[in-house]
C-alpha cells in the first residue's frame, strides 16, 4: 500500500474514533477502474481486501452506493457478506439480504412504459451505445465510442426523453446519461443509511457528479473523499481507485487500533 498524505491521515485518525462508523463507497471509478463493458467491472483486489478488513472491525458498517441497478451492483462488486447495497442512486436497497425496490405508482409506471417504448430501437440506431434497464428508468452508456458517436447517442437520448417523458430526472455521468421516473439521489441514500445503521460518523468516497449529492449531506465529523479529476465539494481527493484502496486500508488499521 502507498502512504496516504498527512492531512488525510489525520482526518482518518479522527474519523476512526467514531462510536459507530459508516463507510459508504461508490463502486465504478472508486473501488473499480472503468472498463468498456460495465458488466466486466470488478473491484481492485486491494480495495476488496481493505473492505474485508473494515468489515472485521466492530461498530463499523460498509455500504456500496451506486447508480447501477442493485442486481448489477451485486454482480459486479461481488459484495462480501455484511456489505449493504444501494442501487439506482438511492432508489433501490438490499440490506442484510432483504431487497427493497422503488415503489412505482400508476403514474410512474405509465411514464416508465413510455420511456421503454421510446428506447425500443435506440441500440439499432446507435451501434456501440449500450442501454442499461433499471427499475425506474434507463442508462445510456457511451464508453468506448468516439466523441461524435457519443454526442449523437446522448443527443438522441435527450430528445426521446423530452418527447415521451419530459419530467423524467436526468443525470449526467462519466460516459453515461441516465433517465429515471424517480428523483432519488445518493444524498438520500446516505441519510437513509445513517438512520438505518445508527452511524455517528460517515466516510463517503465517490468519483462522479452524482456523488456530489452524497457529499452535500455530510456534516461535522464526517469525511468526503473525491476519487479522480473534476470539480468537487469534497475537502479530500485521491487520484484513482488504487489510492482509494490505500485510504480504506489506512482507515481499517486506524479503526482496529482503537480496540473497538
Amino acid at each position: 500500500m502507498s502512504p496516504v498524505d498527512a492531512a488525510l491521515t489525520t482526518a482518518l485518525a479522527e474519523l476512526a474514533q467514531a462510536e459507530h462508523l459508516l463507510v459508504a463507497l461508490d463502486f465504478d471509478g472508486t473501488l473499480a477502474p472503468f472498463v468498456d463493458r460495465p458488466e466486466d467491472a470488478r473491484a481492485l483486489p486491494e480495495a476488496r481486501l481493505a473492505v474485508e478488513r473494515l468489515l472485521e472491525v466492530s461498530h463499523t458498517t460498509v455500504a456500496f452506493v451506486s447508480g447501477r441497478a442493485v442486481d448489477s451492483l451485486q454482480h459486479a462488486s461481488e459484495a462480501p457478506a455484511g456489505v449493504l447495497l444501494v442501487g439506482s442512486h438511492g432508489a433501490e436497497y438490499r440490506f442484510d439480504g432483504v431487497a427493497a425496490h422503488p415503489p412505482l405508482d400508476e403514474v410512474d409506471s405509465a411514464r416508465l412504459a413510455k420511456l421503454t417504448a421510446g428506447f425500443a430501437r435506440f441500440s439499432d440506431a446507435h451501434p456501440g451505445a449500450r442501454i442499461e434497464r433499471k427499475p425506474a428508468g434507463f442508462a445510456v452508456h457511451t464508453r468506448g465510442l468516439d466523441a461524435d458517436a457519443a454526442f449523437a447517442a446522448e443527443d438522441e437520448a435527450r430528445r426521446i426523453v423530452a418527447d415521451v417523458c419530459p419530467d423524467a430526472t436526468v443525470r449526467d455521468g462519466k460516459d453515461v446519461l441516465e433517465f429515471s421516473v424517480l428523483d432519488a439521489t445518493k444524498g438520500d441514500a446516505i441519510v437513509h443509511l445513517r438512520d438505518y445503521t445508527g452511524a455517528t460518523a460517515v466516510l463517503y468516497a465517490g468519483d462522479d457528479v452524482t456523488d456530489e449529492d452524497a457529499f452535500s449531506v455530510l456534516g461535522a465529523g464526517d469525511l468526503a473523499l473525491k476519487s479522480g479529476e473534476g470539480p468537487t465539494i469534497a475537502p479530500f481527493r485521491v487520484g484513482s481507485p488504487a489510492e482509494v484502496a490505500d485510504v480504506l486500508d489506512t482507515l481499517a488499521s486506524l479503526r482496529a487500533a482503537t480496540g473497538r
